[in-house]
């Protein structure tokens, strides 16, 4: 079969020469778009020698750096590298230089960390982190708390507030499997004749507002059976776990509807215990910076 040499591309099929641009002076193919020719240019030398790098740098990225699979396991490489050991190197060095900075709340003085500006624009940054990770869950991320679980963002405490005695609450928890935990329990009134549970949900609901009838009835229902443990008024058992009557920061609600659900089935919170998960310094970070809550809270920025 023999080729007509007129018909190859980018010949004129009139002349038999090579059709060249008379602009660039590169060959044409041969194709016309529309008046437009396509020209027959070289490959850019700049793409070749970009490509031969590419292979150059593959086949020694091959030999030196962990590359090929060898069923359960894969060839390591000249340079021997593991990014599995660099993570756990670093993430060693990381706890290192964090356990250095935390050994100053092994035993600390919370009087003299509190008084210190410096060291407590250190402790906040750190210690929220913490409680971010471990008590926002349940407290909320400002520890304005919610239902079922109480503000921490006031001056209204349970056991107390203040550092050492939050270091121990954290420490054995409450109602918790720790054995020396703090225990508290509302015990259920459900053996109470329903209508005076109903007079005593009314005097408790209208206690924060300060309108109750303490010369009621109802105020000798609350003496006789809750006195004991909230105190008179209504005032709260601090380090009884019985909390206030008297304010708006009772953990499961002060409606009346809510009172008469905690009389007729009780309340048992639980809070778990850090003692096994946080180390002392952290336990004590925590503490510092949750004392602060209601400081904060009262000058507007909980």
């Amino acid at each position: 079969m023999t080729i007509d040499p007129k018909a190859l591309p980018g010949v004129d099929p009139h002349t038999g020469s090579r059709e060249v641009d008379p602009v660039t002076g590169y060959d044409t193919t041969g194709h016309d778009w529309s008046g437009i020719r396509e020209l027959n240019t070289p490959f850019p030398k700049v793409a070749l020698i970009a490509l031969a790098i590419t292979v150059a740098y593959s086949v020694i990225a091959w030999v030196l750096l962990p590359a090929w699979p060898l069923g359960r396991g894969y060839t390591r490489g000249l340079l021997g590298l593991d990014q599995g050991e660099m993570a756990v190197e670093r993430l060693d060095l990381i706890d290192s230089r964090r356990g250095e900075w935390l050994a100053q709340f092994e035993d600390p003085d919370f009087g003299q960390i509190t008084a210190d500006e410096v060291l407590m624009a250190r402790v906040r940054p750190a210690a929220d982190r913490l409680f971010q990770d471990n008590c926002a869950a349940c407290h909320g991320a400002a520890g304005l708390g919610g239902p079922g679980f109480p503000v921490l963002a006031d001056d209204h405490w349970l056991w107390g507030g203040d550092p050492e005695t939050t270091v121990e609450t954290l420490q054995v928890g409450i109602n918790a499997t720790h054995p020396d935990t703090r225990w508290a329990q509302m015990p259920a009134f459900d053996w109470m004749a329903r209508s005076d549970r109903r007079a005593l949900a009314e005097y408790v609901a209208e206690l924060p507002s300060g309108q109750a009838d303490h010369e009621s009835p109802a105020a000798v229902l609350f003496d006789e059976n809750c006195v004991v443990c909230h105190g008179d008024g209504g005032g709260g058992g601090l380090m009884s776990g019985a909390p206030s009557l008297t304010d708006n920061a009772v953990i499961y609600g002060q409606s009346e509807a809510s009172v008469m659900d905690t009389l007729r089935n009780g309340r048992q919170g639980v809070m778990p215990h850090w003692s096994d998960r946080l180390t002392d310094a952290q336990i004590n970070l925590l503490a510092v910076y949750v004392s602060g809550f209601g400081i904060d809270a009262e000058e507007g920025d909980p």
